[in-house]
């Protein structure tokens, strides 16, 4: 009953946030998933442009998971934001353990998020510490808004949860700095998560991965910043013929822990790339 009372709530929220939208679903967007044989999957996209919102399996997307590594994000925004990091130049040193080869060694946060270390973001959280974490969950009103256990396992635990509406819309109001943050951190942060750039498009993005049990749930969210040139008025007041075009998107699936039978973080990224290119996004 409470599962079911849960998704009736969700299903509000999404429409609630999608006022004066268009909703569209896109069932051919699937075959991105069958052919890779997953199950359990979802795709949301936010197109800023003509104020719509286009998904692949609605169910999923309202459905909240834990955030796993996406949520990296956030804790940069509010170690900025509280100025345990005053910039993202802040060095947090290795402790010497040996984990892997992209996080055994001294690094900054813009350094620590491309390469999703650990380490550094259990030392950062520790250090904004649980009221203050606490307090921006509750404030910018992330998925559940849930700390429990380890301060520095909320990502992992399965305590802190959010579902791929929310990501997005998340990420639409850091975009556009409208978080309650200050424009400066959620401009570095923004900064941050560009993992791609070319003449005629950005993506900026965030991946993840969690295990609960056997099961292991992998995310990329992000946007997708479509370059155009267009020939202005020689009168306008526009001088740049230059135009990005945001769309904002999240995708998680499940996987057995034990399948090993494909380089799943490079297929997500794939994924993302075909979605984001079917739809218009990118361009072909």
């Amino acid at each position: 009953m409470r599962t079911k009372v849960l998704s009736v709530v969700l299903l509000a929220i999404l429409f609630a946030s999608c006022r004066d939208a268009r909703l569209k679903e896109h069932k051919e967007w699937g075959k991105y998933f069958e052919d890779k044989g997953i199950k359990g999957a979802c795709f949301i996209l936010r197109d800023n442009n003509h104020e719509s919102i286009h998904y692949y399996n609605k169910e999923r997307c309202l459905q909240r998971v834990l955030p796993a590594s996406t949520f990296k994000v956030f804790i940069s925004l509010v170690a900025l934001e509280t100025a345990v990091a005053t910039d993202d130049q802040l060095v947090i040193k290795w402790d010497s353990i040996q984990r892997k080869p992209d996080w055994d060694k001294d690094m900054n946060m813009r350094e620590a998020l491309t390469a999703s270390s650990e380490p550094y973001f259990k030392e950062l959280i520790r250090r904004i510490g649980p009221a203050r974490m606490q307090h921006y969950l509750d404030t910018t009103r992330y998925g559940n808004m849930k700390i429990s256990g380890n301060l520095d396992e909320i990502w992992t635990n399965d305590s802190l949860r959010v579902s791929a509406d929310e990501v997005t819309g998340f990420l639409k109001k850091m975009y556009f700095a409208e978080l309650p943050f200050s424009e400066r951190s959620q401009r570095i942060v923004k900064t941050m998560m560009l993992r791609e750039q070319n003449a005629r498009f950005n993506i900026y993005y965030k991946t993840g991965t969690g295990i609960v049990g056997d099961k292991m749930t992998r995310w990329v969210t992000g946007f997708a910043e479509r370059i155009d040139h267009v020939k202005e008025d020689a009168a306008s007041m526009n001088k740049s013929d230059v135009r990005n075009y945001p769309y904002f998107f999240a995708m998680n699936f499940d996987l057995p822990t034990s399948d090993t039978s494909k380089d799943w973080s490079q297929v997500r990224l794939d994924i993302m790339h075909a979605i984001l290119t079917d739809y218009g996004a990118l361009p072909k």
